[in-house]
């Protein structure tokens, strides 16, 4: 069934494309908005309208999607020189997915209120492949009936989920990204215990599988691991984006959590030996280092 809402998207780069593509095919009118254009470029195929300004995807639409790369890009956009959220009309939804502080979405809400625009921060999990196959986690935060009434929207693009108020996605995100970390930190000092104790990652790998060390990541980012296969689903540097954000958040809530703390570090250092654009995955190059192992 085709709708009549009109979409903007700002953002299309790993998540963001397959994002709109997604919109697009449901049947919706996708306008979207890339700093580089050329990289947009080729949505133009899916029918997808290419802007050459965030005001032009944002104007006349009924509901604007944010995948920009961290908070203080995102207010630039919405808030800074040709703000979108004063070219957006009154009751029109923004809905930022990006992955920003708290903080930083409480006070955009507040902003977008002032406005008379609905505000949802929604950030997502599941990577590149989720949000290919539309099956993504997605944690909102905002007022229910603003939720309600995207539900249908985000639907196409995974599993939507309301938690709570204004800031409560971000805070869900950062859970998430706290345990995706720490798990990946966990799944490679396995595969290197295994390895250095002689027996083979790859099979010690398969017999955890079904127990209650299995996960998404022991299957996906674990196969990674052992094949050396880093091309980024979720670049490391973003995950330490989360994960400093994480801590930041700690700090101010005066919670002493010692492993987030310590993956943190894991992550800080392997993005200062330049494998920030590596899949997180790659955290097991940084331990390698650390035991002298070949990277």
């Amino acid at each position: 069934m085709t709708s009549t809402l009109t979409l903007g998207l700002l953002g299309t780069g790993i998540m963001g494309a397959p994002m709109a593509v997604r919109l697009a095919r449901a049947g919706y009118f996708v306008k979207v908005w890339n700093r580089s254009r050329d990289k947009a470029a080729p949505l133009e195929a899916e029918g997808i309208t290419v802007c050459d300004s965030p005001a032009q995807a944002g104007r006349e639409a009924d509901a604007v999607i944010v995948m920009l790369s961290s908070g203080q890009v995102c207010d630039d956009i919405l808030l800074g020189e040709g703000a979108l959220l004063d070219t957006m009309h009154e009751q029109s939804t923004l809905v930022v997915m990006s992955s920003i502080p708290v903080e930083t979405a409480r006070r955009q809400a507040e902003e977008a209120k002032k406005r008379n625009v609905r505000y949802l921060d929604a950030p997502v999990s599941g990577g590149e492949k989720g949000a290919i196959d539309g099956t993504l986690a997605i944690m909102a935060g905002g007022e229910p009936a603003t939720f309600e009434a995207l539900r249908p929207v985000l639907a196409h693009l995974g599993n939507p989920v309301h938690v709570g108020p204004a800031g409560s996605g971000e805070l869900a995100k950062l859970a998430n990204q706290m345990i995706v970390g720490n798990t990946i930190a966990t799944v490679a000092e396995a595969l290197l215990l295994a390895e250095r104790g002689g027996a083979d990652p790859a099979k010690v790998r398969e017999a955890l599988m079904g127990g209650f060390a299995d996960s998404t990541i022991l299957r996906l980012h674990g196969q990674r691991m052992l094949e050396g296969d880093f091309r980024p689903g979720g670049p490391a540097k973003w995950q330490y984006k989360d994960s400093s954000t994480a801590v930041a958040l700690l700090d101010s809530l005066q919670l002493d959590l010692p492993v987030t703390r310590l993956v943190d570090a894991l992550f800080q250092s392997m993005v200062e030996h330049g494998d920030g654009d590596l899949d997180h995955s790659a955290l097991i190059r940084e331990l390698r280092r650390r035991n002298a192992l070949p990277v």
